[in-house]
């Protein structure tokens, strides 16, 4: 069997940075989070309800998800709203879904 290299090139750094990524959408939680935020901007509470998880548990999954760089915040008062970080991770999730739907 033959074995090449790919055609796109890539340095170290950025392959370690491709597996972050990708590690962070391997928790079932932290997608679930992902997927739910698909609709849009949401609390910790609204997250915590409609997953039927701890608020704590939630905000520990949207502390790794923004520290990844896939989601944000925004602090309104004393509620905090996250949302996805923008249109790539959109673009990740829906492609990831089309793919497993195929």
């Amino acid at each position: 069997m033959d074995h090449h290299v790919p055609a796109v090139h890539v340095t170290v750094d950025e392959v370690e940075q491709l597996a972050d990524l990708f590690s962070q959408t391997a928790d079932p939680t932290r997608l679930r989070v992902l997927l739910f935020l698909l609709e849009g901007e949401q609390c910790v509470c609204s997250i915590s309800e409609q997953l039927d998880v701890s608020v704590s548990a939630v905000s520990h999954q949207l502390r790794r998800l923004r520290t990844g760089g896939l989601i944000s915040r925004r602090k309104q008062g004393r509620h905090v709203y996250y949302a996805l970080a923008d249109d790539h991770v959109r673009t990740l999730i829906s492609v990831g879904l089309e793919h497993i739907r195929e």
